[in-house]
């Protein structure tokens, strides 16, 4: 015989199920509502998307090829081997850039197929062979940032040690290889990667910065660089700098406008040292040097040393 508290609580437990099965089914049908955050293949778009995973192992590959011998198989193999495990490499990561970059493509495709879409697939291999011929000049770019960062760094003992170890090395090689990629036109696929440069290293560059040669991000966490900012050549910065925008122009409808000029100008062999904010079209002029903690929105002469006012003892009773 069932106890008649067991069969009072039975029957509440019956009760509280139906209800939390009501409950979860009002929670889903607002998960899945057709408010912006549901995956685009469900509202009609092109099912393939760009994938973080496959996003990862694409820039290791890029690593491998961009500094062969350092990351990889390649550390142990001799020189002839390592021309032929590039060869592989560089095949493999045709192959995996032009699927990643197609899944890029098919993200903003008009056609909105759900099947193979032949012109992303065109488009892809257009694309990936462009940026595949322009590996030679990423590289060239590279080993003048590694070369900054030896120089720049009296902590390093080789170049080899910051390829290995810097993580300012390793957000540039993800913005220079991102960079091209956006400058080709490839949606998504660009930001994705820098962001992985981003969770890794602490270090934000977006794709669309424009950087001269010779750039050299010393320890590097907490370093913004945004969308416009267009960076001369043998330049240097510290952790915590900031390089981003002061106001947004919004359009009729109160949105930002995309895709104006709102960063800073840094010409050639600036430093810009720990904390320091510069926010704005300005220009800071070649040969300048930011001081730590520094807020700055005007634009600055060549030449100039800019820092905060020095600070003083405190005297007793001082107002």
């Amino acid at each position: 015989m069932t106890d008649r508290g067991e069969g009072r609580h039975g029957r509440l437990g019956m009760a509280g199920a139906a209800k939390r099965a009501r409950g979860l089914a009002e929670i889903i049908d607002a998960v899945c509502a057709d408010d912006g955050l549901t995956r685009p293949s469900l509202q009609g778009m092109h099912p393939s998307l760009p994938s973080a995973r496959s996003v990862a192992r694409l820039v290791e590959t890029f690593r491998a090829v961009l500094f062969p011998g350092y990351f990889g198989a390649t550390r142990s193999l001799s020189e002839e081997a390592l021309r032929f495990h590039v060869g592989a490499s560089l095949d493999r990561l045709a192959t995996r850039l032009t699927e990643q970059v197609r899944r890029g493509f098919c993200f903003t495709c008009r056609e909105r197929q759900p099947a193979d879409c032949p012109e992303c697939d065109r488009r892809a291999q257009e694309v990936t062979d462009a940026f595949m011929a322009d590996l030679v000049t990423i590289r060239r770019l590279l080993a003048t940032d590694v070369q900054a960062a030896y120089v720049g760094d009296p902590a390093a003992t080789s170049p080899a040690e910051t390829i290995l170890c810097y993580p300012g090395v390793f957000a540039v090689m993800c913005q220079r290889v991102a960079h091209r990629l956006s400058r080709l036109g490839v949606p998504l696929l660009p930001r994705m990667i820098t962001e992985h440069a981003h969770a890794l290293t602490g270090i934000d560059i977006h794709p669309g910065a424009e950087i001269g040669e010779a750039f050299f991000i010393d320890h590097g966490t907490g370093v913004v660089i945004g969308e416009t900012c267009v960076i001369g050549r043998r330049v240097r910065l510290y952790q915590g700098v900031t390089l981003g925008a002061r106001s947004f122009p919004l359009d009729a409808a109160g949105k930002p406008v995309k895709g104006l000029p709102r960063h800073p100008i840094v010409e050639d062999d600036v430093i810009i040292y720990s904390g320091a904010t510069v926010l704005g079209r300005v220009k800071i002029g070649a040969g300048s040097v930011i001081g730590g903690n520094v807020w700055l929105t005007h634009d600055v002469p060549p030449g100039s040393r800019v820092g905060q006012r020095p600070a003083r003892p405190r005297v007793e009773n001082e107002i």
